[in-house]
Parts: structure tokens; C-alpha cells; sequence
């Protein structure tokens, strides 16, 4: 178990109630046996996703039980040898069995109904000009780090690069087993502090940029009519404002009634760029609504809170001292490198297990 990630008291194998979960896999499948299950699409597609989930967590969490039981079994026979021929074989298997316990814990504290969906994750830099565009390529880098490390696919569907250095936005879809889940904690406002590489005094200098993880939603969770959106194309661009495409190729949509923009310019199809650019603007529109809906009831029950650019949700502070400080589970990283470079594991169990504990509805 990794020291910088703590554990929560309760074991997997009490918040996975292996019967239970059999009985509801049961029930499922004697509910899409009838022939009225197709009858409302939205919600044979909700209990299909379901299934498909449980089914792979259950028989998971049985091989892992299985594991344990070989384990013991290893153990009974160096206790017999007692000559120490097996205390590698052991301290490997205890070492993984280990690390595949905490990833399932992981995925068990995922219920929400977008966890296993795939992630758009947006980073927009704050005042600042270079400092906080380099700043949100640097966030960039360490996500991209993160999927590659993680074995998830992102792709880069639009990045505006700055004028000197840096980003001014990116857009990147993330897909892969619980995409959003794991990084649905990530959203909020990000700090850094440092000594300014653009700075010929060499002062030290706090920048900041935002983070938004939404859902990739489904076509049948929200419409979104022609007579709403105005669509307009132009030419993908590169660093420095070269060309990259001849052709009008890149697809900005604007949703009129509230004024999102989203665009999409990877590809070399219109076309494909376009149907990119608006399941980005399904995903947004279905997380405003959600926004509004959250606000709505804290404001009726008096928990509404002012939400400033600085209410940052983690500092990562590089001089005078080297330390990543999540402000919501208070846990504290000194390995600045390793975190900048896609280790987000620490921060991410911790953020799941204090979400789980303040039951915060996520």
C-alpha cells in the first residue's frame, strides 16, 4: 500500500455483497427475458450497462477471492517447508494481490451513473497571460501522462496553442474503463507556485488554471435541436498560427440559447470533427443542467457557496519547497516529479475515499 494513499475502514469485501449482487444480476436478467423490456430503450440501455458492470465485478471479485485462498494455501506449505524456498514466491504474489485489491476497492466506491463512462476534460489557464498558459500545458502533459500510464486512450479533439508559450485551451476525450469516474475529483481550480521561467529576476510566481471532467453522455440523454446550434468551419491551425489542413476542415458549434462554444479541428473531416464537436456539446449541456440543478437545491437549503477562481481545489508548489496539497482530503505529496509525470493514483483514491465518506453526490 502506497503511503501516500490512505485506507478507508472498510474492506472491499464489506461494501461487495457477493450474494446480493448475484441476486440483483438474477433479477436483471429475468427483467430483459420479457418482452417489454424494449419498451422504454432509455432504460433497457441503463439496466444493459448495469448488468454488463456487475457481471464483470462479480466474477472479479471471485477471482480475487480464489487468489487469496491460493495464497493461504502457499503459506500452509512454507510454514510446513519452513526453509524460506517459498518467501519470494510469496512476497510476490502478496505484492499484487495487494495492488489488484486496491484497484478493485477503487472501482467498487464507482456507483455514480456516469462512472464508467468516458471523460471530456477540459483545461482553461486563468489571468496571467504565459505564466498560466504554460501552467495548463503542464496540467496537460501530466493527464496525458496519466492515461498513458493508466492504458486509456485520449485524444487531443482541439488545443489552442498560447502566443509565446503554453495553451489558452484543451479539450481532450478520454476513453477506457471508468474514464470519468476516476477523473470526475479533478475539476476545480489548480494552483502552482514557482520561480517563473519567463521571468528575468527570477521571482517566484503563482499561477492558475481550471479544470472541467464531464461525462460523455448518450444521444438519448439530451436533444439538441438544428434550429439552436450555428455551426461554422474553418481552417485548423498550429502553433504560430500555421496552417495545418487546406481545407475548412475544422468545426466551431455555438449552442445559442446558452452560448457554449465548443470546437473540434484533430481531424481532416469536416464531418468527423463536427460529430466530435457535438457529443462534446451533449456533454456540457447535460452537466450545466445538472450544475443547475445542485445550485438550485443548495440555495434552498442555504449551503449555497461563493465560488471564486481562487477557491483552488490543489496547489502544487515547486519553490521554496516541493509539495502537492489536495485541499479537500488534506493529503500531501512530496514527489512533485512523479505526480507531474501521471502518478495520480495517490490523489485519486484519496479523493474517491473522502468522497465516499462525505458523501458528496458527485
Amino acid at each position: 500500500m502506497s503511503s501516500t494513499s490512505p485506507r478507508g475502514s472498510t474492506s472491499s469485501g464489506g461494501i461487495f455483497d457477493i450474494p446480493a449482487k448475484e441476486q440483483r444480476l438474477a433479477a436483471l436478467d429475468a427483467g430483459m427475458a420479457s418482452p417489454a423490456f424494449w419498451e422504454d430503450n432509455r432504460r433497457a440501455q441503463e439496466l444493459i450497462r448495469e448488468r454488463t458492470e456487475l457481471s464483470r465485478s462479480v466474477g472479479r471479485l471471485k477471482e480475487l477471492v480464489a487468489r487469496a485462498e491460493d495464497l493461504t494455501v502457499l503459506l500452509e506449505l512454507a510454514a510446513e517447508a519452513d526453509d524460506g524456498s517459498l518467501d519470494a514466491e510469496i512476497a510476490a504474489e502478496v505484492a499484487s494481490l495487494r495492488r489488484d485489491l486496491d484497484e478493485f476497492e477503487l472501482k467498487v466506491m464507482m456507483s455514480g451513473p456516469h462512472d464508467a463512462k468516458a471523460a471530456i476534460l477540459a483545461i482553461h489557464p486563468g489571468a496571467g497571460g504565459t505564466e498560466s498558459q504554460d501552467w495548463a500545458q503542464m496540467l496537460l502533459r501530466m493527464y496525458l501522462r496519466w492515461c498513458e500510464r493508466a492504458g486509456r486512450k485520449a485524444e487531443v479533439v482541439d488545443l489552442l496553442p498560447g502566443d509565446e508559450a503554453g495553451i489558452k485551451s484543451a479539450t481532450v476525450e478520454i476513453t477506457g474503463e471508468y474514464a470519468y469516474g476516476f477523473l470526475r475529483g479533478e475539476t476545480g481550480v489548480h494552483r502552482l507556485v514557482r520561480i517563473s521561467p519567463f521571468d528575468a529576476s527570477r521571482r517566484r510566481q503563482t499561477s492558475f488554471a481550471s479544470v472541467s471532467v464531464v461525462p460523455e453522455v448518450d444521444d438519448v440523454e439530451v436533444s439538441v435541436r438544428e434550429d439552436e446550434i450555428r455551426v461554422d468551419v474553418f481552417r485548423a491551425s498550429g502553433p504560430g498560427g500555421q496552417g495545418v489542413n487546406t481545407a475548412d476542415s475544422a468545426v466551431r458549434i455555438t449552442h445559442l440559447p446558452t452560448g457554449i462554444v465548443v470546437q473540434c479541428q484533430n481531424e481532416r473531416s469536416q464531418l468527423r470533427n463536427r460529430d466530435t464537436a457535438m457529443r462534446i456539446l451533449k456533454a456540457r449541456l447535460y452537466e450545466l443542467a445538472h450544475k443547475r440543478q445542485r445550485e438550485e437545491l443548495a440555495e434552498l437549503t442555504g449551503e449555497k457557496k461563493e465560488i471564486a477562481f481562487g477557491s483552488q481545489i490543489r496547489s502544487y508548489t515547486f519553490h521554496p519547497y516541493q509539495l502537492i496539497k489536495d485541499h479537500r482530503t488534506v493529503l500531501e505529496i512530496g514527489n512533485v516529479e512523479g505526480v507531474m509525470d501521471g502518478d495520480l493514483d495517490g490523489l485519486i483514491r484519496a479523493y474517491l475515499l473522502w468522497a465516499r465518506g462525505a458523501g458528496a453526490s458527485l
